[in-house]
């Protein structure tokens, strides 16, 4: 059982920097898919990127493509989010999240875009509040 907590949102005005971080407990998931996701006040939980096992390959939601930037350190066990260029749209709680791919009973949902569904994950953390001012 992996245990995920986040850290690292806070209040900034538009334009500027957050990095979130994600840390992971219980085992390793060095060998796991993580994901980040946010959900705002009266919306669903929406997809904000993704990241392989070993961070070959990385994939974004179109909203944020060329402002956040995801990444892990398996050493570490952690898996961080860096937003630049904030807008008062990126405001949610934002949430890391893990499955492995090798172990879950079945396969994910979603064709090649199933990284971006909340349903294929199997681990989540609390959320930390992203809030960005105008």
């Amino acid at each position: 059982q992996v245990h995920l907590v986040e850290s690292g949102g806070g209040l900034v005005q538009a334009g500027a920097s957050l990095r979130l971080s994600c840390a992971a407990s219980g085992r390793t998931f060095s060998g796991d898919f993580l994901g980040w996701f946010r959900q705002a006040p009266g919306k669903e939980r929406e997809f904000v990127a993704a990241i392989t096992w070993n961070g070959g390959s990385v994939y974004y939601a179109d909203s944020v493509q060329g402002r956040f930037t995801i990444s892990r350190d398996n050493a570490k066990n952690t898996v961080h989010l860096q937003m630049n260029s904030l807008k008062p749209e990126d405001t949610a709680i934002y949430y890391c999240a893990g499955t492995d791919l090798q172990s879950r009973a079945s396969r994910p949902k979603g064709g090649s875009t199933w990284y971006e569904g909340s349903q294929n994950y199997d681990y989540w953390g609390q959320g930390t509040q992203v809030t960005v001012s105008s």
